[in-house]
């Protein structure tokens, strides 16, 4: 495994660790899950990519999470010990999102076809 796929894991994992025992905010009472951690190769910025369970929230929660980056570098950078702790970009994960959409619209198609033949 590349160093930057070993550090994309690490941070994964302790952001959702961080995310679970650390953070007080209320708006992060909900299911937050880490999916994806994408560094850059000069390991200087970092897109955590998160799935939310509750849609109708989602702009709070992503403000949330914004706000707490400085606190999660922080803690990142004494439990990981690396030399650089990159910025941390939060982006929703839409890849369910899509799955769902794409699975309905070939079941749809698969009736139709079977409905003509």
């Amino acid at each position: 495994m590349r160093r930057t796929e070993r550090i994309n894991s690490l941070l994964r994992e302790e952001l959702s660790e961080l995310l679970k025992r650390e953070l007080e905010d209320p708006r992060l009472r909900c299911l937050v899950t880490i999916t994806e951690v994408r560094t850059s190769k000069d390991l200087s910025h970092a897109k955590v990519y998160v799935s939310l369970l509750d849609r109708e929230r989602e702009e709070d929660i992503m403000k949330a999470l914004t706000g707490a980056e400085s606190f999660l570098r922080r803690e990142l950078g004494e439990k990981l010990h690396l030399r650089r702790i990159p910025r941390l970009e939060f982006e929703i994960d839409r890849t369910i999102e899509r799955a769902v959409r794409l699975t309905s619209i070939i079941e749809r198609a698969s009736k139709e076809i079977g409905v003509e033949e």
